[in-house]
């Protein structure tokens, strides 16, 4: 990928955003043999596309969502080939952990929700579960598993899809911010970089927990916050296999490294920033649902949000420009918890030496369902944002689907459980 000097005069698409998303829609456009050009401020992949958990699932997830997580599936099983590099992608299942019949209760009524797409997961008893899992310490209820499931590594798919886009025809620019975009006639007709205006008829929003704020110097309201993940890698280990697993209050998979992800399921950390009072009403039903998930921080990203301008002029320097990457601490007391509540239940976790702990802004929308849609009030502009901690494993068909409406293709799935009107139509009532 090349620092960005002097961008492409002209390009028949323009995508914002150098993650999962993005990199997933320039490879697409380019199987098309439509030109794009991938603008990336800063590194490629270098916020919450490569500090994810890695888990490529179907299980679990909300039923608008799982057309998309079941193609895809299908494109990581054909990934490495496609690009022609490693991308981490091991279809190795993955295992929700019940405690209770309670929660095995929660799990048969998600199947029945799912039923009609007919997907692989299945309810397994309590000693099917130790089979599958070893080397519990506890008795577990059951389980719900998806053998077909897999993971991939956040750390090398979204460079190598990449780099196969610009095999294919792409042009991939990093340190090339997008400060704004043109329009002619009421529609988009170039995209403003930092290095040059590049004409386009038709630009990508796949910005991450940026989005919001682009969308705003655009006079579009795209009602989107941010929470922090925080993850962590240990030594390499003989653990418990193959299967990623989660319970109410731990997660893990297993590495190409041979050592394991770990996470605190079950909690989020959620910053008050200056979006969490002007969207507050758009949020109050979910924080109703999760509350017991949610902890509240007041810290430092408070002011510097506060700090950042919501507006600027094209021909200024940007927020973009300011920030190349997101990089947040790790909040380490979750992460402790994490270790101490897997050690309990696992106990060959309890002296493994912790590698890496690291951190990640998760761009979530009211209803955790991404926005990838044709936006209305700008014609020509798409936005594929709000993945709400799901993007990476959804990634490949998200970018599929976003390109073939920017090109008027067939779409992938059916689109309409994305759209962006939907939260208009939610603030209008």
């Amino acid at each position: 990928m090349n620092p960005c000097v002097n961008p492409p005069a002209r390009s028949d698409v323009v995508v914002i955003g150098g993650g999962i998303i993005g990199v997933s829609a320039a490879l697409y456009l380019a199987r098309k043999g439509v030109s794009v050009t991938l603008c990336e401020k800063g590194r490629i992949g270098g916020e919450q596309s490569s500090r994810n958990w890695g888990w490529c699932r179907t299980m679990g997830r909300d039923p608008a969502e799982v057309p998309l997580s079941i193609e895809s599936l299908r494109l990581w099983a054909g990934m490495n080939a496609e690009v022609g590099g490693e991308t981490g992608f091991r279809r190795a299942g993955i295992a929700y952990l019940s405690e209770t019949q309670a929660e095995v209760g929660m799990y048969e009524a998600w199947l029945d929700r799912v039923r009609e797409f007919q997907v692989q997961s299945r309810l397994v008893s309590g000693a099917e579960t130790d089979r599958l899992i070893p080397g519990s310490a506890r008795k577990w209820a059951g389980a719900l598993v998806t053998p077909g499931d897999g993971r991939a590594e956040p750390r090398l798919a979204a460079g190598a899809i990449a780099e196969g886009a610009r095999r294919a025809g792409a042009v991939i620019l990093t340190s090339c911010a997008v400060r704004g975009l043109e329009t002619s006639g009421g529609r988009v007709s170039a995209a403003v970089t930092e290095h040059g205006r590049i004409d386009c008829a038709t630009a990508i929003l796949a910005g991450g927990a940026w989005s919001r704020l682009f969308c705003g110097n655009l006079g579009i309201d795209f009602p989107q916050l941010k929470i922090l993940g925080s993850v962590m890698r240990t030594a390499p280990l003989a653990g418990p296999g193959e299967l990623a697993v989660g319970s109410s209050n731990f997660a893990f998979r297993k590495r190409l490294d041979g050592g394991y992800t770990i996470a605190r399921r079950g909690a989020n950390i959620a910053p008050i920033t200056p979006d969490s009072f002007r969207l507050f009403f758009d949020y109050l039903p979910t924080m109703r649902r999760q509350w017991r998930e949610l902890r509240l921080r007041v810290g430092g990203r408070f002011i510097e949000e506060w700090k950042i301008p919501r507006r600027w002029p094209l021909d200024a320097a940007s927020p973009f420009e300011a920030v190349r990457t997101l990089d947040p601490a790790p909040d380490r007391a979750l992460l402790d918890e994490a270790k101490t509540n897997l050690s309990r239940a696992f106990p060959v976790f309890k002296d493994v030496a912790i590698a890496e702990r690291w951190a990640g802004l998760i761009d979530v929308t009211p209803d955790a369902v991404p926005v990838i849609s044709a936006v209305a009030a700008l014609p020509g502009f798409y936005l594929a944002s709000g993945f709400s901690g799901h993007g990476f494993g959804i990634g490949p068909a998200s970018g599929r689907l976003i390109a073939d409406l920017a090109v008027g293709d067939p779409p992938i799935v059916d689109p309409k459980p994305f759209r962006l009107e939907r939260f208009a139509r939610a603030r209008s009532h």
